[in-house]
């Protein structure tokens, strides 16, 4: 009981018990009525001391074990509600950059919910349509902004420097645009775009785009003018109203939909580098704040040219200004020599803009368990119930003094402080002690216990040094031999029943009908009720054996040693009593009594409430057996130890009876206090593993959360480098394939389904439609066949996808070219699929949809960029070309070059030559069409599987 290690309290036992019996000895030993019963005495004692020192080592270990158990446990809790407030802080800075604030609280709830439900797909709704989070919103502007010369430069970086490029570039513009308060929503190939007046509206909106396509054109100009590469600005703002929201099921992007987006994608088209393209609605809007010219018809596409409306170029007020300053024209490629390529140049100067990597922030957010306070085995092993925090440092001043994570240390530490089970608690009644949730009490009391059987191991020693006392200082009576054999019959069944899974060998080894025997210590340890059964049956055991030996004597009997002429016959007398016990049996038979109520400590998960019954119980029954029934023997032996008159009877110390009830009172109340600390801490163990299983859970699906946001995010096999250990925060991710497949498909009738009008709440209907179309592709991809198909992104009614992504860099190279490409036929199957949920769609939203798809293939290159809204996107000619075959396509056709049709013929597809057309920015090209009933000239390949 005393604050002592185990070490100190097993030395301070030992010495104690040696000593006593030691002086016993020395004293006792010259006296010749004393030596008959020396000997029994003294190894009465030595078991006595061997029995209480055990049990006593035994409950101290137990609960060191159970407080250190409940002090890591908290630890634990305390790293787990950290590592929860990490993981939380991580899928809100994921989930806010794909999508703003308020569309991603609705997004969030969905995803919890479907991981809460155990799916992979959406939960059931009510309706068969899929969930739609799109709004409408007035007096907004956008912004369209192209890199002209771009495409050309492009060609010559590497994939490092590229990636590079475009995050340093998109970087800095994402830095205009949050200066001017404009949202960026997507990056297409090298065009950015971006809303003024989202979410919340602005009244700025026209200006604060205006003011953005001004800067960017300014940082490009003095790009230029440091490296002498020649690429410009173009850019297009139209004012008016979107729709914006998010579309499909996998790679969420934030996206506008409006006939007011496409007139300003067309006012860049249509716009002169180096200037801002506004419509006279933005116009309007600038309410003179920025000079302006007529655009030339000549400038303006066939879409601008149907409307008829005029448009405007706007002068910047700082570029006169710039040419008057002139500027060190090639400055970077004069220092660094002619020779070196243009893109190089490019790549170097704008590393000095700095722009932040995607997703650094998942490496930099504080580590779970960084700041939290060391913990060195030798606090743990010093560590008891008794100790507490010095009060003179209030947990204000440790607030003052630590950070968050120690004082929340500290807090741990106070709460294992034996005096709270008196303190109000939002968990415990301070009265019983009970949990305040009545399904947590219930859980509580039905919870399983595995160390019963020790326990009751444990109950058993106890029992076992109440039979040798009993035999050494008793004259072993007949009937108290055949009841101890009897008990230890009951005992040994006991133990059996608690260690049966330990014999689970032997028993396999023997008849099949004995096998069930392991069984019974898993019923013992998970059924509370037979537990509490044999919990109590052992203990009222131990009680009855301890006072067995006095059952067999008459409540009253005639002491030899009160006679009157006593005194002249004592050296003549012994310590029997005829027909009873020898009277040194006496204060050992008191000494049992206080073992059984030892034996009640011992379990520790037994209820207070039941403790309580039965140690008021024993108190009663050793209580009136010992001062009343059976007082006589306490009276008989003090007149055998002082013989003579009643004058020279002891004082009330040394009367047997009384000091042995005190004994009982004093160990009552003690056992009562330990009884009841047992129970805080035991239900404080209880409470903190629930804590932190269910922290752990949360924590677990926010882990998983984050995995699936990322994963909208960025393929499967590129997530990992971004969280965890394998983030890689020096580079940038950038990788290069030899052999992609990339798939443009389009619904280009949607462009003339689409309406806004008051009948399709202003379009909203029209996207719903667009949303089922997207999410049932998006669908496809589950499937196991199509595992290899990546989605890239959608840009409004078209779909981008790319297959052999998933390979290792350089892997294709060293492959034979129809190996290599073999995932072609799965996109090829993927683009039937398509066509085929299409058609689905068409017979139920009774529309005539078509499907216009372009296929291309060969080396890309694939990176991450943007820290605001990191981006995965592929780039190069590859995917360039594959865009003109859609554009260039015919409906319910797949267009694909010469080089994919002669290759998709090497798997077995059908192609017949379409002729020569002319594609943009590509000239004149021979292209193909895919026979789309997948006929093929020779067996199935494997490759397709």
């Amino acid at each position: 009981m005393l604050p002592l290690d185990m070490r100190d309290a097993i030395t301070a036992g030992v010495t104690t018990s040696f000593l006593h019996l030691l002086v016993l000895g020395l004293y006792l030993g010259p006296q010749p009525d004393s030596r008959p019963a020396l000997l029994p005495q003294l190894a009465a004692n030595a078991v006595l001391f061997l029995c209480g020192n055990a049990a006593g080592a035994y409950h101290k270990a137990l609960m060191e074990r159970a407080l250190r158990a409940t002090f890591r446990e908290a630890l634990s809790s305390l790293h787990s509600r950290r590592r929860l407030d990490t993981e939380k802080k991580h899928q809100e800075h994921l989930l806010l950059s794909i999508l703003p604030a308020y569309l991603a609280r609705e997004m969030k709830e969905e995803i919890m919910a479907r991981l809460q439900a155990g799916q992979g797909s959406r939960p059931e709704s009510t309706n068969n349509f899929h969930s739609l989070y799109v709004k409408r919103h007035q007096g907004v502007s956008v912004l369209y902004a192209d890199i002209v010369g771009f495409t050309r430069l492009a060609s010559e970086c590497s994939p490092k420097e590229l990636v590079l490029m475009l995050n340093e570039l998109f970087g800095k513009f994402d830095q205009i645009a949050k200066e001017h308060e404009c949202m960026r929503i997507k990056i297409l190939g090298d065009c950015y775009y971006c809303v003024s007046g989202l979410p919340l509206s602005l009244p700025d909106h026209a200006i604060n785009c205006v003011r953005m396509g001004l800067d960017m054109c300014r940082a490009i100009r003095k790009l230029r003018a440091a490296t002498g590469v020649d690429i410009n600005m173009r850019v297009g703002v139209h004012s008016g109203s979107v729709l914006c929201g998010v579309i499909g099921l996998q790679k969420w992007q934030y996206d506008v939909w409006s006939h007011d987006v496409t007139l300003a994608n067309h006012m860049e088209a249509s716009g002169v580098p180096g200037r801002v393209h506004i419509t006279g609605a933005t116009l309007a809007l600038l309410a003179g704040a920025y000079a302006v010219e007529d655009a030339a018809m000549e400038h303006r596409d066939p879409y601008l040219r149907e409307l008829g409306e005029p448009t405007y170029l706007v002068i910047d007020p700082w570029a006169a200004e710039e040419d008057e300053k002139g500027t060190a024209g090639g400055l970077l490629s004069s220092l660094e020599g002619p020779k070196m390529r243009p893109s190089l140049l490019m790549t170097r100067y704008l590393e000095s803009w700095g722009a932040a990597k995607p997703f650094a922030h998942l490496s930099h957010v504080e580590s779970p368990v960084s700041t939290s306070t060391p913990l060195p085995e030798k606090s743990l092993s010093s560590f008891s119930p008794q100790w507490s925090l010095d009060r003179s440092r209030t947990m204000r001043a440790l607030d003052e003094e630590l950070d968050t994570g120690d004082a929340k240390f500290f807090q741990v530490i106070e709460q294992l402080n034996s005096q709270k089970q008196w303190k109000q608690s939002k968990d415990f009644n301070p009265l019983t002690l009970y949990f305040r949730e009545k399904e947590m009490e219930k859980e509580y009391r039905l919870s399983a216990l595995p160390a019963f059987k020790y326990y009751a191991a444990c109950t058993f020693l106890v029992f076992l040094s109440n039979f040798i006392i009993q035999m050494l200082v008793t004259n072993r009576p007949p009937a108290l031999t055949i009841t101890y054999s009897i008990t230890f019959l009951l005992f040994f069944l006991l133990l059996f029943v608690c260690f049966s899974e330990h014999l689970m060998k032997c028993v396999l080894k023997g008849p099949k009908m004995l096998h069930w025997l392991p069984t019974l210590s898993v019923l013992v340890a998970t059924r509370p009720g037979l537990r509490v059964a044999l919990g109590t049956a052992t203990i009222l055991l131990v009680f009855v054996m301890a006072i067995t030996s006095l059952v067999f004597l008459p409540a009253a009997s005639a002491c030899p040693f009160q006679a009157p002429n006593v005194s002249s016959m004592a050296s003549n007398l012994s310590w029997e009593i005829p027909g009873s016990l020898p009277l040194i049996s006496v204060p050992y038979s008191m000494h049992c009594c206080v073992l059984g109520f030892l034996s009640c400590s011992l379990f520790l998960h037994m209820s207070f409430e039941l403790k309580l019954l039965l140690l008021l119980l024993w108190l009663t029954a050793s209580c009136s057996i010992f001062l009343h029934s059976h007082a006589w023997l306490s009276d008989c032996l003090i007149a055998r130890l002082y013989l003579g008159t009643l004058d020279s009877r002891p004082g009330v110390l040394k009367e047997p009876k009384l000091m042995g009830a005190a004994s009982f009172f004093i160990f009552f109340f003690t056992l009562l206090v330990l009884a009841r600390q047992n129970e805080y801490y035991c239900r404080l163990d209880f409470l903190w593993k629930k804590k932190l299983r269910q922290e752990q859970e949360e924590t677990e699906t926010m882990e998983n959360l984050t995995r699936l946001l990322l994963e909208n995010v960025l393929p499967a096999h590129v997530a990992p480098q971004f969280i965890g250990q394998n983030r890689r925060n020096e580079d940038l991710y950038h990788q290069s394939y030899e052999c992609v497949c990339v798939l443009f498909a389009s619904v280009p009738d949607f462009k003339e389904f689409y309406s806004e009008s008051s009948i399709n709440h202003e379009g909203l209907e029209c996207l719903r439609l667009l949303n089922e179309i997207i999410a049932d592709f998006d669908e496809l991809l589950s499937k196991p066949k199509f595992s290899g198909v990546e989605k890239i992104k959608t840009i409004c009614s078209t779909y981008m996808a790319a297959t052999g992504l998933n390979a290792a860099s350089g892997q294709d190279a060293q492959q034979d070219a129809e190996q290599s490409c073999g995932h072609l036929g799965t996109m090829v199957e993927f683009a039937v699929a398509l066509g085929s949920k299409l058609d689905v769609i068409n017979k139920h939203s009774f529309n005539n949809f078509r499907l216009r798809v372009g296929l291309n293939h060969g080396p890309v290159v694939a990176g991450v960029i943007g820290a605001q809204k990191p981006q995965y996107d592929i780039w190069g000619n590859t995917v360039n070309v594959a865009s003109r075959m859609e554009s260039t396509g015919v409906l319910g056709k797949i267009q694909v070059t010469e080089e994919t049709a002669r290759a998709l013929q090497s798997l077995g597809y059908t192609c017949y030559s379409r002729g020569i057309i002319k594609v943009k920015g590509k000239g004149q090209l021979c292209t193909y069409f895919l026979n789309t009933d997948l006929t093929r000239t020779g067996p199935p390949s494997a490759t397709l599987g």
